[in-house]
């Protein structure tokens, strides 16, 4: 028989990471909670400084983190773009504001936002304007 265990999510609010543990704030409370980085591994690099997540507790222990499978990044460098050049298979390297590089198509310029797929650190298109309400 397996025994059911009852777990909850908190949202909270992502400060900092130290070498052992990333800081969230309840936004309920103003708590800091330490969670280490053992649990919320490698998909931290996706979360900004003062962005909320979710996070599943059992009995107060942080179990893992959940992260939106999309999330919006700044490119901070790149080469220029290639006006005109629209290829759909060409990809040059690019540094995003979180530390990852990723390929991107050549017509897309630092500076610009695009979208990235948290399960996979890919590219998935340019950021526009409206789409900061859905993501």
């Amino acid at each position: 028989k397996v025994e059911e265990i009852i777990t909850s999510k908190k949202s909270l609010q992502y400060l900092y990471s130290d070498a052992k543990n990333a800081i969230f704030m309840d936004p309920t409370n103003y708590e800091q909670v330490d969670i280490p980085k053992k649990v919320v591994g490698d998909d931290i690099v996706y979360v900004k400084e003062g962005g909320n997540c979710d996070i599943l507790f059992w009995d107060d222990k942080p179990l893992s983190l959940e992260i939106s499978p999309k999330v919006r990044l700044k490119i901070i460098e790149t080469s220029p773009g290639i006006k005109g050049n629209t290829a759909s298979n060409a990809y040059k390297p690019a540094k995003l504001e979180n530390g990852i590089e990723v390929k991107i198509p050549l017509f897309i310029n630092q500076g610009e936002t695009i979208i990235v797929d948290s399960r996979t650190g890919e590219y998935v298109e340019r950021a526009h304007a409206l789409e900061s309400r859905r993501i």
